[in-house]
């Protein structure tokens, strides 16, 4: 066992001496294949050493959940691999990869851990770890079922507000990454300023934004190279064909134009895949991930789950216990055998301690802002305590948002109120009776008429409670004989 903590170390050691290289050398380095491909070899190198010192040393974790965490790192280091050796990026993209990526979240890990830490000896738990922000409401499509229920009205939020927000949650928590969903946030529009202009107004951070990639233009896939620190991940249902039935004609094929455009303009992006009942095979399928992945040059993919939320919502959408069982499988595929970088938030539980919601636990988390102010949960638990120009206008911040006993009592949920099932993460879908409990004792409002109606639908709370039995009479033999009872490597 000492040996290979040694090995660890000294690759470690090793590793942290090529990325001080590729952090004063810059974008320069990062153009030379054989460093690269010497660097990314020690990076996997210390991966393997870091599996087996925790295989020998973290009893208590299950040895199923070491070897998914384990996976999806090389996953991730694959998507690194593929967009520096295939992609023609941008000098701005590797300065932000370099800057953001390798400088900040690696080489001055430490110092923000050390924040971490003390912020958990206050308050119980690590920082959250990023935001989403859905800073409009104003789409240009009309998807069946959208989980927003987005449309042409411009209910958003001023941008000085946005602004303050992002600058906020940097200071108090050194968040650097940011997700933008909606609404389309290609549609927003404040004080004269859009979503590509707070990228650039904050070079330190990271932004993925949720899109439907009708509206990138080649001026915008130029600026968004120029800038270098907003990835896309478009949103699609599975082929065309089923694609353009819930998002409209020719949908698909536009989309499929929008990744060619940034990809000749050096823009990394992604994918975001809806699964329902309709399409959970579908959009699993080996044909599509490696048509998106490998043709089409995607370096990360998002699996949602439909959740009965928003407009015309529906327990008849959600994937059956079945087939989200059958998808835990076959997205475990693509990340082991071809590592795909491939996250489904509600069958990869394991790779991030559960659920990341109200800022999370000890593994990080979030919040969702959207364009009303009000503050949620998560983006698929529409029911909130507080609102954020309220906070900002008594002279509050973003810690009172932390604080608040909703979001408090749900970090303690995450903790000491579940079996400890991984597969089994989501506080709105697999404990929904958990939920309710916590609406009521805090009573936390619904953020729109959808949300109210579901609430008071008897029907609506009893099938998401079956739903819940269903898969935990499933998920929990899994659960046992691959993660639990499965011997360490």
């Amino acid at each position: 066992m000492e040996q290979n903590i040694t090995i660890a170390d000294e690759t470690s050691n090793t590793a942290k001496w090529f990325l001080r290289i590729i952090e004063k050398n810059g974008v320069r380095f990062a153009k030379n294949r054989f460093l690269r491909k010497t660097t990314l070899s020690l990076a996997e190198k210390w991966f393997l050493s870091d599996h087996r010192k925790r295989s020998q040393t973290e009893k208590d974790i299950p040895a199923g959940v070491i070897d998914d965490t384990f996976f999806m790192s090389l996953a991730i280091l694959n998507s690194i691999k593929r967009g520096l050796n295939d992609y023609p990026l941008s000098d701005s993209t590797l300065d932000k990869v370099i800057n953001i990526v390798i400088k900040d979240l690696f080489l001055e890990k430490e110092a923000r851990m050390q924040k971490s830490i003390e912020f958990q000896k206050t308050y119980g738990y690590i920082t959250p770890s990023f935001l989403v922000i859905s800073p409009t409401k104003a789409c240009n499509l009309r998807c069946t079922g959208c989980y927003a229920d987005a449309d042409e009205q411009t209910s958003a939020l001023e941008w000085d507000l946005v602004d303050k927000i992002i600058t906020d949650a940097y200071d108090f928590w050194g968040t650097q990454f940011i997700v933008i969903s909606g609404g389309e946030p290609m549609t927003y529009r404040s004080q004269g300023k859009d979503i590509l202009d707070l990228a650039e107004n904050h070079p330190e951070t990271f932004f993925m934004m949720y899109t439907n990639g009708t509206m990138i233009n080649h001026s915008k896939a130029e600026r968004m190279a120029k800038l270098g620190n907003i990835i896309p991940a478009f949103s699609l249902e599975g082929w065309r064909d089923t694609t353009d039935a819930r998002r409209g004609p020719g949908i698909f094929d536009k989309v499929m134009n929008t990744m060619d455009l940034l990809f000749e303009a050096g823009v990394l992006y992604g994918i975001s895949l809806t699964a329902t009942r309709d399409n959970a095979e579908e959009i699993l399928s080996d044909d599509i991930m490696d048509f998106l992945f490998l043709e089409k040059h995607a370096v990360i993919g998002w699996i949602f789950q439909y959740m009965p939320i928003g407009r015309t919502f529906t327990l008849d959408l959600m994937p059956t216990p079945e087939q989200r069982l059958i998808m835990w499988r076959k997205s475990w595929e693509h990340v082991r055998e071809k590592r795909y970088f491939l996250a489904d938030f509600w069958n990869h539980g394991t790779v991030v301690d559960g659920c990341l919601s109200a800022g999370g636990h000890n593994n990080g988390g979030y919040f969702y802002i959207e364009w009303n102010g009000n503050i949620t949960p998560c983006v698929f638990v529409p029911y909130s305590p507080v609102n954020i120009k309220d906070i900002y206008s008594r002279g509050g911040d973003l810690m009172d948002v932390y604080k608040d006993p909703f979001f408090k009592d749900i970090r303690e949920w995450q903790v000491f109120g579940t079996d400890g099932n991984l597969l089994m993460p989501c506080l709105m879908r697999d404990h929904h009776n958990d939920l309710r409990q916590l609406i009521r004792k805090h009573e936390a409002n619904p953020i729109d008429k959808n949300a109210e109606v579901a609430l008071m639908d008897g029907d609506y709370a009893r099938g998401m409670d079956d739903y819940a039995q269903s898969y935990r009479d499933l998920s929990s033999q899994v659960w046992e004989e691959q993660y639990i009872r499965k011997e360490k490597a």
